[in-house]
């Protein structure tokens, strides 16, 4: 029972799902959908409704065509299924749409009914391509307006040139007519005829012009210099017996324009610690249209990559992820052909660094990708810093040699050293009562211390070569024009025959030195050459010459090229301007970390020191306090005897004098012991 349950279960929600799709089956279909026409004619397109069994009573129905291939004339719609048209169909030829809205009253279920018919003209040979657009739809008439249009068949037209009605022509130079060529010289030649006094032809844009009734010429062959790009037509026709025949056209495409410049992204970033990066690049051409891409990441940093691998570019798309990387400074090359064979070189600098560390070169140092402070900036914040460092430890050491030096020479604070004079002045007077405190006083103790890369982009010239008979100069479309010392140099380009010797000669202006390397090109005739070590800085001239058995091509052009200095060179060995920047940054640290230490370590222990010298002078202060007690004890133990002669007689004016003075001087010492002398709990620094 419980398998049964489960089997309607099952056959319950395949039902529910594919009953939607069942009433989702109507469908748009071009006729014809296909076919081959010709130039300068017009063919009818039908487009027809299915409803596959269901009932459709409305429908809505944009399509596309190219405006460079197709024209509309006219649409008809005298026999379309289309009772009430909501918008009648429109088109329009500038944008290459036509739209259209209708309904049927109360519903119509058919297989090929007919909703409009479109007139088109053929403008230009090609392919064009009839696309339905997706806010089309085929309502159901079921009262919710559910659209029920699941499939659209689109159409695909060849638009061809009307068969020879003259003479056979042909081309060496352009030798299809459906294909794009780069050369702007254009040869044509046609099959000759008994009795023929002449030819007339023309050369237009236009696929189905007509040439004139007067001989432009009795040869068979002619050629047009600096053609311009773009399809042209030619047209020619025969003058036999008097009588001139019919017209040939024959199309000719021209492209010798290369792809539009393009960028090349690198992500996360040009400089990253990712070995293996992704890299982006895409672009367009306006007449024959982007063909493929290559790619080649040539290594800049001596013992990083295989040479070898090195010297192809391999056909890619992009996004493209090379395989791991190892770490050093890369140029990676793409190249986009176009279908003509012309070709746009763009060169973006790749470097893959550490993980911990992000100097970019001679730009500074790089926080984690964030932001860059610049060299200057980070060497003179290091500076600042040392300096504020330096002038606290000055201030600092002064601090600690006053109070160490009061703790050598036991020195106390001025006003401290006045209370004890004054106290040693009246022990004189007044007895030997206090030798104890100063005593206590003098064992008193003080102590105190106190404590990269560059890549230069480059962006090298594509250069484009045709076939010639003889051997001509190599053409370089790859080269660092401006490199730094501490870059690998590179060149790379063609040569009109392939496996051929090629010699490249680069000449330093400055010391005259000229050196020559030779390498053999592919059986492509491609060539490229990586130098193994880096070259001087300086200013040179390169340029390249072919040989091919026993002959030698004339030297191609100069090239002028760069070497910067970034990099500092003793004897053998060589040491970058980024590791320069890298070692005076880890010294200017290791000073502050350095200054930083001995600014704490005398710090805490001035500290430490100057609370015990606090304490210290605290129990001095307590000692002279107790001092001045004994004084006024002793003061008045002089006045008491004083009195007691008052008593028995009449005091003597020295006697007056000296009551008087001790007066005075036992006011003075009520004073000193009345009055708080805590107040000492640091000594002043400077």
């Amino acid at each position: 029972m419980r398998r049964v349950n489960i089997v309607l279960l099952l056959f319950t929600a395949i039902f529910i799902f594919a009953l939607p799709r069942l009433g989702q089956a109507a469908s748009f279909t071009l006729s014809p959908s296909a076919g081959s026409i010709t130039i300068g004619s017009t063919f009818d397109v039908s487009i027809l409704l299915d409803t596959q069994g269901k009932s459709i009573n409305a429908v809505e129905m944009s399509l596309s065509f190219p405006t460079d291939k197709l024209q509309i004339v006219s649409t008809s719609a005298g026999k379309s299924i289309i009772g009430v048209w909501t918008s009648q169909p429109r088109y329009d030829n500038q944008n290459g749409r036509i739209n259209l809205q209708g309904g049927v009253p109360g519903g119509i279920n058919v297989s090929g009914g007919l909703i409009t018919t479109v007139t088109f003209r053929t403008r230009a040979v090609g392919t064009a391509f009839l696309k339905f657009l997706p806010n089309s739809k085929a309502l159901l008439n079921d009262g919710y307006g559910t659209d029920a249009l699941e499939q659209t068949q689109n159409g695909v037209y060849q638009l061809i040139l009307p068969p020879p009605a003259g003479p056979i022509v042909a081309s060496e130079t352009h030798p299809d007519q459906s294909r794009w060529y780069q050369s702007q010289t254009v040869v044509l030649r046609w099959a000759t005829e008994e009795n023929v006094d002449g030819y007339s032809y023309m050369l237009s844009d236009n696929p189905i012009d007509l040439p004139d009734n007067i001989v432009d010429s009795d040869k068979n062959s002619l050629s047009y210099k600096n053609v311009s790009d773009g399809i042209h037509y030619f047209h020619i026709k025969a003058l036999k017996n008097g009588l001139w025949g019919g017209i040939t056209h024959f199309s000719i495409k021209i492209d010798s324009a290369p792809p539009a410049l393009f960028p090349i992204d690198i992500i996360p970033s040009a400089r990253t610690k990712e070995r293996q990066p992704v890299i982006q690049f895409q672009t367009t051409d306006g007449l024959s249209g982007i063909d493929h891409y290559e790619i080649k990441l040539i290594p800049l940093t001596p013992g990083v990559g295989n040479a070898t691998s090195s010297l192809l570019f391999v056909e890619t798309q992009s996004p493209y992820i090379p395989d791991l990387l190892e770490l050093g400074d890369y140029d990676a090359i793409v190249r986009a052909y176009d279908y003509a064979g012309n070709y746009q070189e763009v060169t973006q600098s790749l470097q893959i660094v550490y993980p911990l560390f992000e100097f970019i070169g001679q730009k500074g140092l790089s926080i984690r990708g964030l932001f860059v402070i610049s060299w200057p900036w980070l060497i003179a914040i290091a500076a600042l810093i040392i300096i504020l460092l330096g002038y606290l430890g000055y201030r600092l050491n002064r601090w600690h040699r006053r109070v160490d030096l009061a703790h050598v020479q036991k020195i106390l604070p001025s006003h401290l050293k006045e209370q004890l004079s004054e106290l040693k002045r009246y022990r004189q007077k007044y007895g030997k009562a206090l030798a104890v405190f100063l005593l206590a006083l003098a064992a008193s103790s003080f102590v105190l211390n106190i404590t990269r890369a560059q890549s230069v982009p480059r962006v090298p010239a594509a250069e484009q070569s045709s076939a010639r008979a003889e051997l001509g100069p190599p053409l370089v479309t790859t080269v660092s024009r401006n490199i730094s010392n501490e870059e690998i140099f590179y060149v790379g380009g063609k040569t009109n025959a392939p496996d051929a010797t090629v010699v490249i000669y680069l000449q330093n202006l400055q010391t005259g030195e000229t050196w020559s390397q030779t390498i053999v090109s592919d059986k492509n005739g491609d060539w490229f050459y990586r130098h193994p070590t880096f070259l001087s800085i300086g200013n040179y001239l390169l340029w390249a010459q072919s040989k091919l058995g026993e002959s030698e091509s004339p030297p191609s052009p100069q090239i002028e090229m760069t070497v910067r200095q970034t990099a500092i060179q003793f004897g053998a060995s060589r040491v970058s301007y980024e590791t320069l920047y890298l070692i005076l940054t880890i010294m200017l640290f290791l000073i502050v970390s350095m200054l930083i230490a001995y600014n704490v370590y005398h710090g805490v222990q001035g500290r430490r020191k100057q609370r015990l010298l606090t304490s210290h002078i605290k129990e001095a202060e307590e000692s002279i306090r107790r001092g001045f007690a004994v004084l006024r004890r002793d003061i008045q133990a002089e006045l008491g005897l004083i009195k007691s002669v008052k008593l028995s007689r009449a005091l003597s004016n020295e006697e007056k004098d000296k009551e008087e003075r001790l007066l005075r001087d036992l006011d003075w010492a009520e004073k000193y012991i009345g009055k708080e002398i805590w107040e000492v709990e640091k000594i002043e620094t400077v």
